[in-house]
C-alpha cells in the first residue's frame, strides 16, 4: 500500500488557518493519512491542542543543526561553522521543510501551507502513478520577465552540481500546493552535501536567494531524470487566491464556484487578509458548488 502523509510549517499567526487545514486533511484521508505540523518553540503550546491520533506537532529545532543558533530579537539564524552571510527567515524555512519531508515515513509528502484547505478525498493514487510520486512541472513558465525564478534556477544547478547558467524559458516548479518523494528528496540533499563539501544545510543557508521547489524540480528532472520526472504535471490540483486584498462574501462565493474538476484544495493566501468567519462560512457551502459533485480526476 502506497503511503501519504501531508506536512505543513505554521505559526502562531496562522493558527485559526492551520486549525481549518487540519480538519479538512482529517475529514478527507483515511486513517493511514497523517498531518505533521511544524511550528517554532515558542508556539508549540498553542498547537499542542490539534496533536492527536493523526497529528503530529514538531518543533523547528529538531530539524536544524546544533550549529544553527537564532539571534534574539530578529529574524535571522546564525551557522556558528559558518558565520557569514547569516541564515534569513525564509531561508530557514526552507531547509526546516526539506529536512522533515526527508524524515517523514511516507511514499509520498504532500507539502500544505495553512492557508490550504482540502475540499476532495486525499488518495496516494492522485499523487502517485506507477510507483513515481507526480511533479508538477509548468514547462516555459519561467521567462526572462522573472529574474527572481531565473536565479532560483541557477541556485539550484550550482548546488546541485549542474551547469550553471539557465536561461529562460524554463520549467516553473513553483506551486501553492506540491508533492515530493521522500527518498528523492534525501537523494538530493546527499548529492547537495556531496558536490559542495559541507553539510546540506549549511550549503543552503549560506544562500541569499532560494526555492526549495525550484530545486526539488530541477534534482528530479535534470539528475534522476526517467522514470522519475515520468509523472509529471501543470495542473496545481489546487483552486488559489493570491491578490493581498480580503474577499467579501459573494466574492468568496464567486471565487469558490471556480473550483475546477481535478482541485483536491483550495488556498486563499493569508496575506489576502479575508475575515476567517467570512471564510469558514464559505467554505461550509462548499459541496452546493457542482463542480464538487463529481470525484476528482486522477492525472
Amino acid at each position: 500500500m502506497t503511503t501519504l502523509a501531508i506536512l505543513t510549517p505554521s505559526i502562531a499567526a496562522d493558527y485559526e488557518r492551520c486549525v481549518d487545514l487540519n480538519r479538512s486533511v482529517l475529514e478527507h484521508s483515511d486513517d493511514t493519512v497523517e498531518h505533521h505540523i511544524v511550528v517554532p518553540a515558542r508556539d508549540l503550546p498553542l498547537f499542542e491542542r490539534l496533536r492527536g491520533p493523526r497529528t503530529r506537532i514538531r518543533v523547528e529545532s529538531d530539524f536544524l543543526p546544533r550549529s544553527f543558533v537564532r539571534v534574539p530579537r530578529t529574524k535571522y539564524t546564525v551557522n556558528v561553522r559558518h558565520p557569514y552571510p547569516p541564515v534569513r527567515g525564509w531561508i530557514l524555512q526552507q531547509i526546516i521543510k526539506l529536512a522533515a519531508a526527508a524524515e517523514i515515513p511516507a511514499d509520498v509528502v504532500v507539502m500544505a501551507d495553512s492557508d490550504i484547505t482540502f475540499c476532495r478525498p486525499l488518495r496516494a493514487e492522485t499523487f502517485v502513478r506507477d510507483g513515481v510520486v507526480r511533479l508538477y512541472r509548468l514547462p516555459g513558465g519561467v521567462h526572462a520577465g522573472m529574474p527572481r525564478y531565473v536565479l532560483w534556477h541557477n541556485v539550484a544547478r550550482t548546488l546541485l552540481g549542474l551547469p550553471a547558467t539557465a536561461q529562460p524559458p524554463l520549467p516553473d516548479y513553483v506551486s501553492s500546493m506540491l508533492a515530493w518523494d521522500p527518498a528523492a528528496v534525501r537523494a538530493m540533499l546527499a548529492r547537495i552535501t556531496e558536490v559542495t563539501g559541507r553539510p546540506w544545510p549549511s550549503a543552503i543557508g549560506g544562500e541569499l536567494r532560494f526555492s526549495e521547489w525550484t530545486l526539488y524540480g530541477v534534482f528530479v528532472d535534470e539528475v534522476l531524470g526517467a522514470p522519475a520526472n515520468s509523472f509529471a504535471s501543470d495542473d496545481p490540483l489546487c483552486h488559489t487566491y493570491w491578490p493581498e486584498e480580503p474577499l467579501d462574501a459573494p466574492g468568496l462565493d464567486e471565487f469558490l464556484a471556480g473550483i475546477a474538476p481535478d482541485d483536491v484544495a483550495v488556498m486563499i493566501s493569508a496575506k489576502s487578509r479575508t475575515p476567517m468567519d467570512l471564510q469558514r462560512a464559505a467554505m461550509a457551502k462548499l459541496p452546493q458548488f457542482a463542480s464538487l459533485l463529481e470525484p476528482p480526476a486522477v492525472a
